[in-house]
């Protein structure tokens, strides 16, 4: 088990240490390299969470998945309301009008985390643009 994990963790672990290493020394906050991978990090997040909530209650027999949670099964909501489970955004998966297999924090995070991702790139291009500004009247 151990040598499945290491090619995925190893990487993982060389990542964090690169993107922690401005955290630690204080550059991070003129570095527009540091946001841009903040926005590459946090779009990877996003695109976990979403198949965390896609996947969630994921089974052949949906029926099952919901006696699993401790639920009952409602066929005559969910008939009415089969758009629910069809949509991209917002992700449910109901077992009936009061419960969702899908976890109450996953839609939330898919509108929050590729915000957060845009405005690290905003602020990357913001110190570029300060960068180059700055080095032109150096220069001048």
């Amino acid at each position: 088990m151990a040598l499945i994990l290491l090619p995925i963790f190893l990487p993982l672990l060389v990542g964090l240490s690169f993107w922690s290493r401005p955290l630690l020394s204080g550059t991070w906050q003129r570095s527009p390299a540091w946001f841009t991978w903040s926005a590459v990090l946090l779009l990877l997040g996003t695109g976990i969470t979403y198949l965390l909530g896609s996947l969630a209650g994921a089974s052949l027999d949906p029926e099952e998945a919901c006696h699993q949670a401790g639920q009952t099964y409602d066929h005559a909501y969910l008939d009415a309301h089969f758009e629910e489970h069809t949509r991209w955004f917002p992700l449910h998966n109901k077992c009936h009008a009061g419960y969702d297999l899908v976890p109450a924090w996953v839609n939330p995070a898919l509108v929050a985390l590729p915000v957060l991702a845009l405005l690290c790139l905003a602020y990357a291009v913001r110190l570029v643009v300060i960068q180059r500004r700055t080095k032109k009247k150096g220069t001048s």
